[in-house]
């Protein structure tokens, strides 16, 4: 006998066997029993679930001379009739290759003959939602008032696609995808009984890669088995057959990301390519690694949910602590896109790429982009320059008050090679000839009124040279001058004020005020009342005299 494929070998012959729909086998062998068996039945759901297995046993079983529990014996002349195809009771059609009323008017016809042996005539439909709306029409009565010797098993991936005519006379069964420890359970019961070396590693990938569906497991091993017949099958060899890529991997891309180190990313993907790994599958795979990331920032006892090992959960909780959710969930979504865009592009690695020069540099977010993944990327970047603030590298413009938003190798805003900014210089490094010393800052004379008024004159030439996060946050403010050497910022939104009440952001527009004027300046902002807001005598809005500088997220 030739060699048969793995999921027609292991087909399940009897309810017992079915994995996964508990739900459904319960109630059909619970009806077999009562002897309470519906007329029409709909199976529902997605590929490989057990929707055609199971009416082929539910056939048996209400024809079986003998049933166990309700469930077929396999034993008497009707149940081995119908294992070997070759009984007239039960009728397997292909709805999606015989759709036409003529097909459906011969079922019609043939319904008006009584079986021969056995107790019932079992119609199975496959595929049923591919019947033209003439046969679905020509079905109906049939389906409504069938003969007591009839059943109708209609069977579909698209329930959403049948009339409802047909569903309000069906009693109908959703499968449920089939879980990863079910799916790894029976691989492990069948690889035992074909006597198989295989790696339990390589069986839960497997079963994952399944994606619900046991026949599609069943096949995956069966490919993966060919491979290396004869031979252990291990983790890495299922890596290798499927064209996946190693979960290392996408813990160094994440890492690279993170750090906006653009060309460690490209290079990581570079091996991938190199290594042959199919780009489609590599998409969704760091998707559900990200997934899996999120899911330990929410709670660290999840284990048996994630469905990976004690080690690689370690490193997961290890990475989860390093990188902020907020960037986690901004990665998925641009990823997810990736994903439906990845899937019938001829550039998949192209399309990868851009999409990497978008999570490593978020100030190239554009306005194309998402509410949400503007939001997203603004964070990030107001993150790289408090941690630069932190660390003491303050960022300044240069001589000719550069435009802000230059890209550099460090996935800061306008950083160069050296990750200074393109825009001017880091304060205390190099010898910058705008900088002033710290001790020559400390001499400086306070500001006069008539230079508090010369700095409002200039507010907007001085929005300009500050950092870009800055500027935003300025660009709605209303200055105004104060007592002494006191310039006062009134902002409407509290979050705009509560930027400049940490001492760094305030430190920073000082010493750029400074260096307009040579005097010192202290920034004091302030809450605007409503009814303030609205005044233009005592404040000046900063928005005008901005020299043509286009600060992002700019409302149309």
């Amino acid at each position: 006998m030739s060699y048969q494929a793995l999921y027609r070998k292991w087909r399940p012959s009897e309810f017992d066997e079915v994995k996964g729909q508990d739900h459904i086998v319960t109630t059909l062998k619970n009806q077999i029993k009562a002897d309470r068996i519906g007329h029409a039945y709909l199976f529902c759901g997605t590929r490989g679930t057990g929707k055609t297995t199971v009416a082929k046993i539910f056939a048996k079983a209400v024809n079986c001379l003998h049933p166990v529990d309700g469930s077929p014996c396999n034993e008497c002349a009707m149940c081995r009739a119908i294992n070997e195809q070759t009984s007239m009771n039960v009728i397997e059609i292909d709805a999606a290759s015989n759709n036409g009323v003529d097909n459906i008017r011969e079922i019609r016809d043939e319904v008006t003959y009584s079986p021969t042996e056995g107790r019932y005539k079992v119609y199975i439909i496959d595929e049923v939602h591919m019947l033209s709306i003439g046969a679905f029409n020509a079905l109906l009565k049939t389906l409504e008032e069938p003969p007591s010797y009839v059943i109708f098993i209609l069977a579909t991936t698209e329930a959403h696609k049948i009339p409802i005519t047909i569903l309000s006379r069906c009693q109908r069964y959703d499968f449920k995808r089939i879980t990863i420890d079910t799916i790894a359970g029976r691989l492990t019961e069948l690889i035992q009984r074909e006597n198989l070396n295989v790696e339990d590693k390589a069986v839960h990938y497997i079963a994952r890669a399944a994606d619900g569906s046991m026949r599609d497991a069943l096949s995956l091993l069966d490919q993966c088995v060919a491979f290396y017949l004869g031979e252990r099958l291990t983790y890495d060899n299922v890596l290798e057959v499927l064209g996946a890529v190693d979960t290392s991997v996408f813990s160094r891309l994440l890492r690279a990301v993170d750090s906006g180190a653009f060309v460690e990313a490209v290079r990581l993907l570079e091996e991938v390519v190199i290594q042959g790994r199919e780009l489609s599958q590599f998409v969704t795979d760091f998707i559900w690694y990200m997934r899996n990331l999120l899911l330990v920032q929410g709670s660290g006892d999840l284990e048996d949910i994630l469905d990976i090992s004690s080690e690689n959960l370690a490193a997961l909780k290890e990475e989860a602590e390093m990188i902020d959710n907020e960037k986690v969930m901004r990665y998925i979504r641009v990823f997810s896109e990736l994903s439906a865009q990845v899937r019938y592009s001829s550039q998949k690695r192209v399309l990868i790429e851009v999409a990497l020069v978008r999570l490593c540099q978020p100030s190239m977010e554009g306005r194309q982009a998402s509410i949400e993944d503007q939001v997203a990327a603004l964070s990030e970047r107001l993150g790289i320059l408090e941690r630069r603030l932190a660390s003491g590298a303050f960022i300044a413009s240069g001589d000719g008050g550069a435009p802000l938003g230059g890209q550099g190798n460090q996935g800061y805003p306008g950083a160069d090679a050296a990750g200074n900014s393109g825009a001017g210089v880091v304060y205390g490094a190099g010898d910058g000839k705008n900088a002033l010393a710290a001790n020559d800052r400390t001499h400086l004379a306070g500001a006069l009124p008539e230079d508090l008024k010369a700095v409002i004159g200039e507010w907007g030439r001085i929005i300009s040279d500050v950092p870009m996060s800055m500027g935003i946050m300025l660009k709605s403010a209303q200055v105004a001058a104060g007592d002494g050497n006191k310039l006062i910022l009134g902002f409407a939104e509290s979050m705009h004020k509560a930027y400049f009440d940490q001492e760094a952001h305030r430190r920073e527009l000082e010493k750029v005020i400074a260096e307009r004027i040579g005097k010192s300046v202290a920034v004091v902002p302030t809450l605007l009342a409503p009814e303030k807001e609205q005044s233009n005598d005592f404040f000046i809005p900063s928005k005008v005299n901005l020299s043509g500088v286009d600060f992002s997220f700019e409302d149309e």
